[in-house]
């Protein structure tokens, strides 16, 4: 569903629209214009059936990654807005790193960085309203890095309570971790119910060691 909205969107009716499942996206990086997204079915993470494959979870434990959140938003959207391999076309424009940039200075946006030897290596940013967690995109310029973040990301939404991890769409990468299609209908529900509750995205620039982060996910040593 694309419609082009009517008015200039602030950061309050980006959170509404969060509230009532949809989603701006733009065509490429050079159109200003944005327009809303409400897919039929949505991607979610299940947060108590995430799965982490074993060469991944080795690699979580070994921490040759330092793991943060929320100490540089503007590279970590700079980094998502590049262009990739597979396409040199990317769906965020001036205007939605703006807004996105000011919901996280309201506390609403949050990023987890991974860096390794000092430089960031990949990350990912997203949405929190209540106890939901909408992931908006990622990137990695090592291997695993976006991976990475996003095992530290789920470990964080368990610990601080969230009930609902959206990934928007289902795609084959995500598939792996266990991400599933939920009707609109159905999402709407859990949505309603989600963004009701309170939950904690935890201290800014902490440091998280890989084998904390799997703890939080039920999984130990002996299952890397």
């Amino acid at each position: 569903m694309h419609d082009r909205p009517p008015v200039d969107i602030t950061p309050d009716i980006l959170l509404k629209a969060y509230a009532a499942g949809i989603f701006p996206m733009a065509e490429d990086a050079d159109d200003p214009t944005i327009y809303w997204v409400e897919p039929r079915a949505r991607g979610v993470l299940p947060l108590d059936r995430f799965h982490v494959p074993k060469r991944l979870a080795r690699t979580v434990r070994s921490d040759g990654f330092e793991v943060v959140s929320d100490r540089d938003f503007d590279a970590v959207i700079e980094g998502c807005a590049a262009p990739r391999r597979d396409t040199a076309r990317t769906w965020i424009n001036a205007r939605i790193r703006d807004l996105y940039g000011a919901l996280f200075d309201l506390g609403h946006c949050h990023t987890i960085e991974v860096y390794h030897e000092g430089r960031l290596a990949g990350g990912l940013y997203g949405v929190s309203l209540g106890a939901a967690f909408f992931g908006e995109s990622m990137f990695h310029e090592v291997r695993d890095a976006s991976k990475v973040a996003l095992v530290h990301l789920v470990a964080r939404l368990r610990s601080g309570g969230y009930r609902l991890a959206d990934t928007q769409f289902l795609t084959e990468h995500l598939s792996q971790f266990g991400v599933e299609e939920m009707p609109r209908h159905i999402y709407k529900r859990h949505l309603a119910a989600a963004i009701t509750e309170r939950a904690e995205w935890g201290p800014p620039d902490q440091v998280f060691r890989g084998a904390e982060a799997l703890a939080a996910l039920g999984i130990g040593r002996a299952e890397t």
